[in-house]
């Protein structure tokens, strides 16, 4: 039965799905690979194991997705995933050894429940991933990448940077999305990060990065990061909008998931009529609000944008001083201090608006669960897709 037979897909879903950090089965497949094919080692970076979580989160997704009898997010998926994986290098030959050393990993972890209906079903199955991902990534006529060098570092905090780079060629992108970094001080291992600005024609593009507790790359990115540096971007991911004849907006950020709210607030500006869109800009310390200043002038010529700053603690350390002072002048809201989420809900319920929320996974979550527990429809919340 194959795609059809869901007790034989439930059974290869279960293989990815323990233990969660891409351990067993999928270390099983990556080693098996590389012993095919040194070579690929080399697209990879020296620590696999975000790779592997990745990898086997994708694979329990899209099989949890055949199971219900999904296909078409599952197939938008891996074309995206097809195009966005020719930044590694990545050919037709790489996915036809994929399908193959997989299947085989496969039919030896599962040993006895490997049965002629999970046969069926894993031939199937991997035939539609490897040949989705392999056929968008030939149709795609854009570039794999795009390179581009840093022109400004800024230290805005002791642990955000704003860093300027000038695109060789523009990138196209709607503002809201995402794409994949790679930086000179962490080779082949890319991150996501948002641009703070809609699309420049002339290549101009801007990220706000958080050095996070044991982050490689963001760490490198707010240390160590200077004018002269090549970056090299992935093709643009996500679909985080506003639909201007949808009514009005509910924006809450994080830290520096301030900036895909960002680029749509300043894409919005284009126009002389918007629906009205309150920001909740939070960080832990006031002198974290980095970007108070900007949107102070974006909100002072653009009366259907109000912003009310939050942050965790009222006052500031003793290292604030160390950094540009982000006082905005007199006019947005006054700041509040709290949590991020129980000061957005303690306004109401929001269930009238089209609500964006962006930052880290845990505030995320619970800003999300604290709006739905005050009455706001989940079909009404956009958020990226949070790691675990």
């Amino acid at each position: 039965m194959g795609l059809d037979d869901r007790d034989a897909l439930r059974v290869l879903h279960d293989a990815f799905g323990v233990p969660s950090d891409g351990s067993g089965v999928v270390a099983r497949f990556f080693t098996r690979w590389f012993g095919t094919d040194p070579s690929v080692r080399d697209l990879f970076p020296a620590d696999l194991t975000t790779q592997r979580a990745a990898f086997a989160h994708a694979m329990s997704w899209v099989l949890g997705e055949f199971i219900a009898q999904r296909a078409q997010q599952p197939v938008a998926f891996l074309a995206q995933l097809g195009r966005d994986h020719r930044k590694y290098g990545v050919t037709q030959r790489h996915y036809s050894a994929v399908g193959n050393v997989l299947l085989t990993t496969l039919r030896e972890e599962l040993a006895d429940r490997w049965t002629p209906a999970v046969d069926a079903a894993a031939r199937e199955s991997l035939n539609l991933i490897v040949g989705v991902m392999g056929g968008a990534a030939d149709a795609e006529e854009g570039p794999a990448w795009w390179d581009g060098t840093v022109v400004e570092h800024l230290r805005v905090s002791r642990d955000i940077a704003v860093v300027r780079i000038q695109l060789d060629q523009p990138l196209p992108y709607h503002p809201g999305q995402y794409v994949k970094v790679e930086v000179p001080q962490c080779p082949r291992s890319w991150r996501y990060l948002s641009p703070s600005m809609p699309p420049d024609e002339t290549g101009a593009i801007e990220f706000h990065v958080r050095a996070v507790p044991a982050g490689l790359v963001s760490t490198a990115v707010v240390n160590e990061t200077r004018p002269g540096d090549r970056w090299r971007l992935s093709s643009p991911l996500g679909g985080l909008h506003v639909d201007r004849d949808a009514g009005d907006v509910l924006m809450v950020a994080g830290s520096t998931g301030l900036a895909p709210l960002r680029a749509i607030i300043m894409d919005l500006s284009r126009w002389a009529v918007n629906p009205r869109v309150h920001l909740f800009f939070g960080g832990r310390y006031p002198c974290e609000l980095y970007d108070l200043p900007t949107l102070w002038q974006i909100a002072a010529h653009n009366p259907w944008l109000s912003v009310t700053p939050v942050s965790e603690y009222a006052g500031d350390p003793e290292w604030a001083a160390d950094y540009p002072d982000v006082t905005p002048p007199r006019g947005l809201h006054l700041r509040q201090t709290g949590r991020l989420a129980d000061v957005v809900t303690s306004y109401g319920g929001w269930s009238d608006r089209q609500i964006l929320v962006c930052g880290g996974s845990e505030m995320t979550r619970a800003t999300v669960a604290a709006l739905i527990d005050k009455g706001a429809p989940p079909q009404r919340i956009q958020h990226d897709p949070l790691s675990d």
